[in-house]
């Protein structure tokens, strides 16, 4: 698969405990994602974080585990394909922040078998 030198980033600020039924909200995006034919996806794990819904900070420490941190999901591909996208996981993301922004792709490759 080739990208164009300008892609777009799409990022999806989520919970961990959001769900999609009784899955994690962010494996199912990234199935779907994979499902759609997009270039690829990645899931971070945020290791402190608020949003929206609480202005509680979340974080990760030995002496207090979050069950909530955050989760970021991001996916590089072509505005058209990422907004056909959104179109498609928008009803299903119940609280969370998306953006969508410009990026220079400098190369999109995989290891020659």
């Amino acid at each position: 698969m080739r990208l164009p030198e300008e892609g777009y980033l799409l990022r999806i600020f989520i919970g961990e405990s959001d769900k999609h039924e009784h899955r994690p909200l962010y494996e199912w995006i990234v199935l779907q994602a994979r499902d759609q034919g997009l270039a690829g996806a990645t899931v971070l794990r945020g290791i402190m974080g608020f949003g929206a819904n609480t202005r509680v900070i979340r974080t990760f420490k030995i002496e207090r585990l979050s069950e909530d941190m955050p989760m970021v999901v991001e996916i590089v591909d072509t505005k058209e394909k990422l907004e056909e996208f959104l179109e498609l996981i928008d009803p299903h993301i119940k609280a969370g922040l998306v953006t969508l922004e410009k990026a220079q792709i400098k190369f999109y490759r995989a290891e020659k078998k």
